[in-house]
C-alpha cells in the first residue's frame, strides 16, 4: 500500500491560517482554491449585491457576506462564495450560516456538488445554493429531515428563499450578463 494514502495528514486551522494562497480545509485535508475567474467574481459579486439589500431591508439581524473563513472545528475551514449569517461575525465566520451560495465553476463542482453538499448538510445549514454561470441556472437544496432536496431552480426567475423567518428573494435576470 502506498504509504501516503496509509497515512494521510490531518491538519488543524492553526496549520491553515500559515499556509499562503488560497486553501480550505476539510477534515484536516488541503484542497487548493483555483484562481476564480472574471464571470465567477462577476456572479458573486451581483449575487452579494442582491441579496445584501434583501438581507438589509427583510432581515436586519443578519449579515450577508463574500468569501469569508467559515471555520466549522479544529480540522474544517472553508470558504463559502456568498453567506448569510444571523448574528455578530467578526474576522471569521464561526456560527452556521442559514443560507450558503457556491458559484460553480469546472474545476470547483464535485467539492461544490458532493463534498461541500455533504458538509453543509452534515452542519445543519439549512440552504444551499448551486449557482452555474454558463448554464444561467441556480438550484436551492433546502434541509429536510433526511438531507438536501432540490426545491427549486431558476434561470431568469426570482428565487423565493423561506429560511429561519427572513423571506428573501433573489432575481437571477439581473445576476446573468
Amino acid at each position: 500500500m502506498n504509504l501516503a494514502l496509509k497515512y494521510p495528514p490531518r491538519y488543524r486551522v492553526e496549520d491553515y491560517e500559515k499556509w499562503e494562497g488560497n486553501w480550505e480545509l476539510i477534515e484536516g485535508i488541503p484542497y487548493a482554491l483555483a484562481s476564480p475567474t472574471f464571470e465567477h467574481q462577476r456572479t458573486v459579486g451581483k449575487i452579494f449585491k442582491i441579496l445584501d439589500e434583501e438581507v438589509e431591508s427583510k432581515c436586519p439581524q443578519c449579515k450577508a457576506g463574500i468569501d469569508t473563513d467559515y471555520v466549522i472545528d479544529e480540522h474544517t475551514v472553508v470558504r463559502p462564495d456568498v453567506f448569510v449569517v444571523c448574528g455578530e461575525i467578526r474576522e471569521k465566520i464561526y456560527k452556521r450560516p442559514i443560507l450558503i451560495f457556491e458559484v460553480v465553476s469546472k474545476s470547483s463542482s464535485e467539492t461544490d456538488e458532493m463534498l461541500k453538499r455533504e458538509l453543509y448538510e452534515r452542519e445543519g445549514v439549512p440552504c444551499y445554493i448551486l449557482v452555474h454561470p454558463p448554464f444561467k441556472k441556480a438550484k436551492l437544496l433546502r434541509l429536510g429531515p433526511n438531507g438536501y432536496i432540490n426545491t427549486d431552480e431558476v434561470t431568469d426567475g426570482v428565487l423565493h428563499i423561506d429560511v429561519e423567518g427572513c423571506t428573501l428573494e433573489i432575481d437571477f435576470s439581473k445576476v446573468w450578463d
